[in-house]
């Protein structure tokens, strides 16, 4: 057993359980973090569940049907999709109309998105993606490759999305409809608004898995029984500096720039920052922060991570 305040140490050969001992504190909802408790298990930690975050649906709906109504109809040039939670949120609304959302999307449209989970989940349900960033995987990637030009663009997105990427495709021609298809509030959302994936159904590896409350990790934090806490957003970090900090010798792992960059600003010093935003890449980011110089043992199967809100 690991001892308070101690981590891994980079010792000897790499090994599948190069985490063994490590308590990490995962971040999110319960619905989406099978895959990453699963991940770290096989590397030998112990996989600890704190949700911060959760989503309802769009208070204001008549805008966002209207907007959906009129992308059904041929109305725009492009559907900008930045990401997991914006397509479940179109997917609900596509099921009231009776059709799949891949039937809803007119043959005229071309959808961008800027990140690997969102674009496996678009192409999943049978939708191309006609362009998302290769190499900076975020709402200026996106703008980096945007063709210039005469534009129409729908963009749904959360109520706390960043504006610039809307103010970015105006600057370069695109007449925008930015409307919120999805709130991101403290977990657990209100039953009657949540926003869960069709069909979602609790796995063996949550099924299992105790629930933490912010008291709770924060005392587990302060008695130095946790090594990292992984926060896959940015309203994740937020939230952990507002109920979780000082953080002391525990490691702060961040799934991409913007996380890490929300961490930075508020004082929080940032271990490892995942250079995909993948399952794998959380998972090389934790044994980066807490067992430099061993390699991540190749996943079974790679899995996106869901969200990045």
């Amino acid at each position: 057993m690991m001892g308070r305040r101690s981590a891994p140490r980079a010792e000897g050969n790499p090994s599948p359980r190069v985490l063994e001992g490590a308590r990490v504190l995962i971040t999110r909802s319960p619905d989406r973090a099978a895959p990453l408790l699963t991940a770290l298990r096989e590397t030998g930690a112990e996989p600890l569940l704190l949700p911060l975050i959760d989503f309802e649906r769009a208070r204001d709906q008549h805008s966002l049907e209207v907007a959906f109504d009129a992308l059904g109809a041929g109305a725009y040039t492009w559907l900008v999709i930045s990401s997991v939670t914006t397509i479940h949120a179109l997917e609900e609304l596509a099921r009231e109309r009776g059709v799949p959302l891949s039937r809803w999307l007119p043959g005229s449209v071309q959808v961008a998105t800027i990140g690997p989970a969102t674009r496996r989940e678009l192409e999943a349900r049978g939708i191309f993606v006609d362009l998302a960033p290769a190499r900076l995987q975020s709402g200026v990637g996106l703008l980096d490759i945007w063709p210039p030009g005469h534009s129409s663009v729908f963009l749904p997105q959360a109520d706390i999305a960043d504006a610039r990427l809307a103010e970015g495709l105006e600057s370069m021609g695109a007449i925008v409809q930015a409307v919120t298809a999805y709130h991101t509030v403290d977990y657990p959302a209100d039953p009657a608004r949540v926003l869960t994936p069709d069909g979602t159904s609790e796995t063996p590896d949550v099924a299992r898995q105790e629930i933490l409350t912010p008291p709770q990790a924060k005392a587990e934090i302060d008695a130095g029984r946790l090594h990292a806490v992984v926060a896959a957003s940015p309203s994740a970090a937020r939230r952990i500096h507002a109920g979780l900090s000082p953080l002391g010798d525990c490691r702060f792992v961040a799934i991409g720039r913007s996380t890490a960059d929300a961490a930075e600003s508020l004082g929080l010093p940032v271990a490892a920052v995942a250079e995909e935003p993948t399952t794998s890449g959380l998972v090389s980011a934790v044994i980066q922060a807490l067992a430099p110089g061993h390699s991540t043992p190749p996943p079974a199967s790679e899995t996106h991570v869901k969200d990045r809100t």
